[in-house]
């Protein structure tokens, strides 16, 4: 049974394999005509320069971070870190950044095929762009198989480490380079994609008053480009990072509960399961001609809810052979029921098939401020329901995973409903990562003067891509939490075995206390400089955007064609600016608070920041696409329509919306685990060199 690990390399190949066929499937699609493959090429060169630079800024990064890394490791002969660290570094940032890069590469060869797709159907529209999803969905989950199985056959066989508690601390660490690369691909993307999208909007739509995506809009191809570098290969490089690192935390929690290598193989062969699951699933996602939005959503609710039966089916068997221990089962259970009731109620807060959404587009009547004001009280209410569903998991996990006598067995039954909640990521991914090909498409269309019913179409395809795309940062959100809660038990697991005290843990003990104040502003301030960047980078777009329309005659006439490679630039730089001092802090300040609060405040702080960045994460996502989607309702028909006032109004609320639910909701996920694996990395620095310890 132990050495059964070899089924990850069966997963990796599967799912690599289903990818390859799927992208295969989309290539084979005509591309439209001649305008839209120019258009299409433009999207396309827009998003490789963004992606080069972007990658070239960040292996600077990666090359100081490992010589930091390397020189920690074999300087103190492996006592502060593991000799292997510094290389699954590495190896998890060129996997991560793969992910996404993959994702994005057949994401701009399927937009304009979407597009001509939906000229003939409905359907085939939803085919072409879901396909292209799950070439993402399933590379994520391949590669991501690909990494963990090789790094434990390298450990354990190459190297003989032997011990599955050392194995698990060793290979939870490995996580940091995919938290890493993640971290700069959602950051960066999300500034990218935000600023034009922003810039766009309020000088096209709501100063000219000319449509979505008008050929006429100097930002439009910008816009376009960063649907595919922010939600696309950002959305990539993040999901990978959440997928490996609930696998990498459940191994690590596999030891403390003394379950030793059948703990970690566990994991590994409910993931497999999931990939197998998922395929499956995904062939039972197709519509009928004219499908309303509640139909479209039942259609893709059909392939993941499928998926999801199905492997809670399996792991029951699976559980009882490996484990024995069918408690554990039902902490599987908890996390895939937990997983789609996030979905359901993410999908209800942010679709406009159900009351929030059409109440919030209601009050578009009373002009921008209440429609802003509106979004955000439905924001702070959507985290009700995901925070009660992830605290129901981690109670009925621990307990029922045997908490109650031993409490690593429990600890492990929150880190496996973790492994759970993704366990189907193929295709949850695929339904999320076919949105921004549908908003693509309907650009394109647009664009290039395709018929009003297409674009009728790609806007109902892309509508419901809003709320998958909310659905998949629920997923996301979801897992960190309870990942999170497993790195943070590694991590005092890690401290508690290289030092001879008993921690004191109380939340009285001020080392602790101040460590959640930080850990709690530290979510905030984050927030604040994703938050900050898109407007300072929107900002530029705007100005550059209005000057093109005041100095290039004949642009409102179709006269003249706008300068598109100014924006591409303008927001290639920006982002690229911008995205270094947030993605640092999340590196530094858990680092400081360490030398200077020593291990005990760590622990609060990533109790802080797991917390807080779960909540406002929630709120944000949710915010941001009932704002979006509030507008696509006004703009189907309702409240004035299309170049009305309220219109207008639900304009400015998706603006700010924009950076919400794209830029800074996303990247607290990885932010949160991201701390932790940081201070798991650092842990031994941490206890070595800290003022608690002189003082």
């Amino acid at each position: 049974m132990e050495n059964m690990f070899w089924i990850g390399f069966i997963g990796a190949i599967v799912a690599l394999l289903f990818a390859a066929l799927q992208r295969n499937k989309v290539m084979a699609y005509s591309e439209g005509n001649e305008k839209m493959q120019k258009i299409a090429a433009s999207i396309r060169a827009g998003a490789n320069a963004y992606l080069k630079q972007q990658y070239t800024t960040v292996f600077k990064v990666f090359v100081v971070v490992f010589i930091i890394l390397l020189v920690i490791a074999f300087a103190t002969g492996g006592q502060m870190l593991s000799k292997f660290t510094p290389f699954a570094f590495v190896t998890g940032g060129i996997f991560s950044m793969l992910a996404g890069f993959i994702g994005m590469k057949i994401a701009t060869n399927s937009n304009a095929r979407t597009a001509q797709a939906a000229s003939e159907s409905l359907n085939k529209g939803l085919r072409v762009a879901f396909s292209s999803g799950s070439v993402m969905g399933f590379t994520v989950v391949g590669l991501g198989m690909l990494d963990i199985t090789m790094w434990f056959f390298l450990l354990r066989y190459a190297f003989g480490v032997n011990d599955p508690t050392a194995l698990g601390n060793i290979m939870v660490m490995n996580g940091m380079g995919a938290s890493f690369m993640a971290l700069f691909a959602r950051v960066g993307g999300g500034i990218y994609t935000k600023a034009a999208d922003v810039g766009a909007d309020l000088v096209g739509k709501v100063e000219a008053g000319i449509p979505e995506d008008d050929p006429r809009n100097p930002a439009t191809i910008a816009d376009n480009v960063g649907d595919n570098v922010g939600d696309v290969a950002g959305m990539g490089a993040d999901l990978y990072e959440s997928y490996v690192g609930s696998i990498l935390a459940t191994f690590a929690l596999g030891g403390v509960a003394g379950y030793g290598f059948k703990g970690m193989l566990l994991p590994l062969a409910l993931a497999v399961t999931g990939i197998i699951c998922s395929i499956l699933g995904s062939f039972l996602v197709k519509t009928k001609e004219d499908a309303t939005q509640e139909s479209l959503l039942k259609s893709l609710r059909t392939g993941t809810y499928t998926a999801a039966i199905l492997a809670a089916v399996i792991a029951a068997p699976l559980t009882y052979v490996i484990l024995g221990n069918m408690g554990v089962y039902v902490a599987i259970l908890c996390g895939l029921i937990g997983g789609c009731a996030i979905g359901y109620f993410t999908e209800y807060y942010t679709s406009d098939t159900y009351k929030p959404t059409q109440e919030l587009a209601a009050a578009s009547e009373t002009g921008s401020a209440t429609i802003i004001i509106g979004g955000i009280s439905l924001g702070l209410k959507s985290t009700m329901a995901s925070i009660l569903i992830v605290a129901a998991a981690v109670v009925v996990s621990f307990f029922a995973a045997g908490g109650g006598t031993a409490y690593g067995m429990g600890l492990y039954g929150i880190g496996i409903a973790g492994v759970g909640m993704l366990s189907t990521l193929g295709i949850t991914l695929a339904t999320d990562a076919y949105g921004p090909v549908a908003d693509n498409a309907g650009g394109i269309a647009e664009m290039s003067g395709l018929p009003e019913s297409v674009r009728d179409r790609t806007d109902a395809l892309d509508s419901l891509g809003n709320t998958t795309a909310a659905t998949g940062k629920g997923f996301a959100i979801g897992s960190a939490s309870l990942t999170a809660l497993a790195l943070l038990v590694s991590y005092v697991d890690i401290v508690q075995s290289k030092t001879e005290e008993v921690l004191d843990l109380s939340l009285t003990n001020p080392l602790v206390l101040v460590g959640l104040f930080i850990g709690a502003m530290l979510t905030f301030v984050f927030s604040a400089f994703t938050m900050s960047a898109v407007q300072k980078a929107a900002q530029s777009i705007v100005v550059e955007v209005r000057r093109q329309f005041k100095t290039i005659p004949g642009i409102m006439e179709y006269k003249a064609d706008p300068d598109y490679a100014s924006c591409v630039s303008l927001c290639t730089k920006g982002a690229l600016h911008e995205m270094v001092a947030p993605a640092l802090l999340a590196i530094i300040v858990p680092i400081a608070t360490g030398i200077v609060l020593g291990p005990l405040g760590v622990i609060g702080l990533l109790g802080g920041v797991s917390v807080t960045g779960f909540a406002m994460a929630v709120f944000m996502s949710n915010a941001g696409g009932a704002w979006d989607n509030a507008k696509k309702y006004i703009e189907s028909g309702h409240h004035g329509g299309k170049g009305s006032e309220q219109h207008k109004a639900a304009v400015v609320g998706d603006t700010v919306g924009d950076p919400f639910k794209d830029t800074s909701g996303p990247s607290l996920n990885i932010l949160i685990k991201l701390c932790s694996t940081v201070s798991i990395v650092f842990s031994g620095l941490i206890l070595a060199f800290n003022l608690m310890n002189i003082l």
